[in-house]
């Protein structure tokens, strides 16, 4: 609960979906990622994938390990100068 954001790698189990819920329920970031295009199939994803607060990474896990920390960097920035 004390997480800044919360990441679900797909594929994953119904348990992660319970998880990622809990995640939005409190207000945290959430960062899906999939080594395919899948993930922005809207008609074959949870609703959850939509949400304001998620954002959906495809392609290589290392350029998404990349864009994960500039976001974050960028969103810790925000915060701090706020």
């Amino acid at each position: 609960m004390s997480a800044d954001f919360f990441v679900l790698l797909l594929p994953s189990g119904k348990g992660s979906h319970v998880e990622l819920g809990i995640a939005l329920g409190l207000g945290k970031r959430v960062y899906i990622y999939s080594s395919d295009s899948e993930v922005n199939d809207l008609t074959a994803t949870p609703t959850f994938y939509d949400v304001t607060k998620v954002e959906r990474f495809t392609g290589s896990f290392d350029e998404f390990v990349e864009k994960l920390i500039s976001h974050e960097k960028v969103k810790r920035e925000d915060i701090y100068e706020n």
